[in-house]
């Protein structure tokens, strides 16, 4: 038995070691997610060039779009199946499920697969977020790390999680959301030697990502007020709204996978297909389609006249379902994201037609959208907060947020909703069965 010194010593030395080692995963995560990022932003100008050429040949250009768009999604499909079935998806609850000690964690050669798969299917317009695939590469770079300098598996779990939460800060360029999501969803306690790892590796994350991206929030908003005890009840109003608009995201989502499932047939025909169908639509509507950055933007400016808020959000509820039964790489949060501040704004302008003296600004409902549809859905209030805060750069929503997101975890709590990465792991574990 070592004396008491002497164990203080080892426990610091291993510590320190491992504290650099979470700080050089999210190096890497933040490196391979600024470049991801840099990637999808290139793939949204050439959509951008081939809408701009469909209107100028309405059809070699309509035609030539939905074609690329459907072999884009055919090829991240093809790639996913062929190289890496794990890529599929979000890649959270793959995650979740490889801490939990349920599966192997995912080897580096995924890496490669949903970085192009990703950049390939999200280019071509599909509804989904470049969240997801950053936590799995992080995650996977992590695990890759933890291997080439023989950690333990208790380390390397630690690096895991941090890794994943490293890609989640590079994705919104949200460090503070990147660590509390490490221990909110996908450890579930707080843990000091996680919390330690996650916050390492946030860091390392941010300070290289904002090397290569710069240091621009992902929303701009003004004229957020918090409001008074009106504008509080009204909050938690739209909360518990939230809270069920999360039950029909999730049952949507949950019947269009099973829809796909009974349909069959090849993987890549029925990307494919989404593709085409998806490629068409950027030409009828192109700010409706992609990941719905702009749309929630458009929200967060007070930009979209009630009257077609119903119509937007609808749409983009079966895009989104439709674009993640394509089963090519891509997250969920950025499209849920837009839908939270569809269904924010619109909440707000009926408020404020109801009670005019409320007090608040339209951009005030639809920030708070954006954090309760998040929290009903994937049941991390904590994340959503902090996550929107960051990406606004507003301290002013926070007491606005904090009363929404307790809405939204009340109606789905209780009325018995499952988080939506609870219902697709049990959907992955259902289908290898």
């Amino acid at each position: 038995m070592q004396p008491p010194r002497q164990r203080s010593f080892a426990v610091t030395r291993e510590m320190s070691a491992l504290a650099l080692l979470a700080m050089l995963a999210g190096a890497a995560a933040g490196a391979i997610g600024a470049g991801f990022r840099l990637a999808l932003d290139w793939g949204d100008r050439l959509r951008g060039a081939l809408v701009g050429y469909a209107d100028a040949d309405p059809v070699l250009g309509v035609l030539a779009l939905m074609l690329g768009a459907g072999a884009a999604a055919a090829f991240a499909a093809w790639l996913v199946r062929r190289f890496a079935p794990a890529a599929e998806g979000s890649g959270i609850p793959h995650v979740e499920a490889a801490l939990a000690g349920d599966i192997s964690p995912t080897p580096a050669r995924l890496i490669p697969i949903k970085f192009v798969g990703g950049v390939a299917a999200m280019s071509g317009g599909l509804a989904l977020g470049r969240e997801g695939p950053s936590v799995q590469m992080g995650a996977s770079m992590a695990n890759l790390i933890g291997r080439i300098f023989r950690r333990n598996w208790r380390d390397r779990r630690a690096l895991i999680a941090g890794g994943a939460g490293a890609g989640l800060a590079t994705a919104f360029s949200a460090p503070g959301a990147g660590a509390i999501f490490v221990l909110e969803e996908l450890v579930g306690r707080f843990d000091p030697r996680m919390a330690l790892v996650a916050l390492g590796a946030s860091a390392g994350a941010i300070i290289v990502s904002r090397s290569l991206l710069g240091t621009e929030l992902v929303f701009e908003v003004s004229g957020l007020t918090q409001g008074g005890l009106a504008a509080q009840i009204a909050f938690l109003m739209l909360g518990l709204f939230a809270g069920l608009l999360s039950i029909v995201y999730n049952r949507s989502l949950e019947w269009t996978l099973s829809l796909a499932d009974r349909i069959g047939g090849p993987v890549e025909l029925r990307a494919a297909v989404i593709g085409a169908l998806v490629g068409l639509l950027a030409w009828v509507v192109p700010d409706l389609v992609g990941s719905g950055e702009a749309i929630a933007q458009s929200g967060l400016s007070v930009e979209m006249a009630l009257t077609l808020l119903p119509a937007i959000f609808l749409f983009r509820l079966a895009l989104g379902a439709l674009s993640y039964a394509a089963a090519t790489p891509g997250g969920l949060f950025a499209p849920l994201l837009a839908l939270g501040a569809i269904a924010g704004l619109g909440f707000g302008h009926v408020a404020l037609m109801v009670v005019p003296d409320v007090g608040v600004d339209p951009a005030s409902f639809a920030l708070v959208g954006m954090g309760a549809l998040f929290a009903g859905v994937v049941r991390a209030p904590l994340t959503g907060i902090v996550l929107v805060t960051e990406m606004t750069g507003s301290s002013q929503g926070l007491l606005p947020l904090l009363s929404g997101c307790f809405g939204a975890m009340l109606a789905a709590e209780t009325l018995g909703e499952r988080p939506v990465y609870e219902i697709l792991k049990q959907r992955s574990a259902l289908k290898k069965r």
